[in-house]
């Protein structure tokens, strides 16, 4: 069984759906076993209480980039951690760190990368710059996460289609109904079977 680390910073959605997967047995390779969260007080904290899984914030604020990484590796490690899921995680992870984890960290990006990623597209922006640019589709990527901000190998995309009158928070919602809650979980089972075949192996 893969031991997955589901890192947050805010509401957790796509944790939610990740939860979900793994109770309707969507994913079976693998067992979520720690949720880190980058800040207290966030409702994806409340989220993994729920479900009883583990949780710990480790703050960005108020440390190094090498501090905070250190601290996520403590941890990664105390819990025995395989593998990590980064569902709506607002930082951006060093080569130190990516290095250790070579195709064992997995992100959903709320857009068809290429198109509207990389440093500075997170969130609602993403969705902005969509509209802004008029773009008929957009959609959901699932790609392991390297040095390269959304610069990893892609694994899945789902196309979502932009209609009239979208708000950037209409189409937020659609993209995450659509294609990131159905991705992640499809991509954190695909990964994680690998994983558990590799340690059987």
């Amino acid at each position: 069984m893969t031991r997955i680390a589901v890192f947050v910073s805010g509401g957790g959605t796509n944790l939610q759906a990740l939860i979900d997967a793994e109770k309707s047995g969507l994913i079976h390779s693998g067992r979520i076993e720690l949720v880190i969260a980058s800040r207290d007080g966030v409702y994806a904290l409340e989220r993994a209480k729920q479900a009883g899984i583990p949780s710990a914030v480790v703050a960005r604020k108020g440390c190094t980039q090498a501090e905070f990484e250190a601290r996520i590796l403590e941890k990664l490690t105390e819990y025995e951690i395989d593998m990590i899921v980064l569902a709506g995680f607002m930082s951006i992870l060093s080569a130190d760190f990516t290095r250790r984890f070579p195709e064992r960290i997995l992100n959903v990006h709320p857009a068809l990368i290429p198109s509207f990623c990389g440093k500075g597209y997170y969130g609602l922006k993403v969705h902005e710059a969509a509209l802004r640019y008029g773009v008929k589709v957009t959609g959901a990527t699932v790609h392991y996460v390297n040095e390269v901000p959304d610069g990893g190998q892609i694994l899945l995309q789902k196309a979502v289609e932009i209609l009239p009158g979208d708000t950037p928070e209409i189409l937020q919602r659609r993209v995450m109904e659509q294609a990131e809650w159905k991705l992640l979980p499809q991509a954190t089972e695909m990964v994680a079977a690998r994983l558990d075949q590799e340690k059987r192996s």
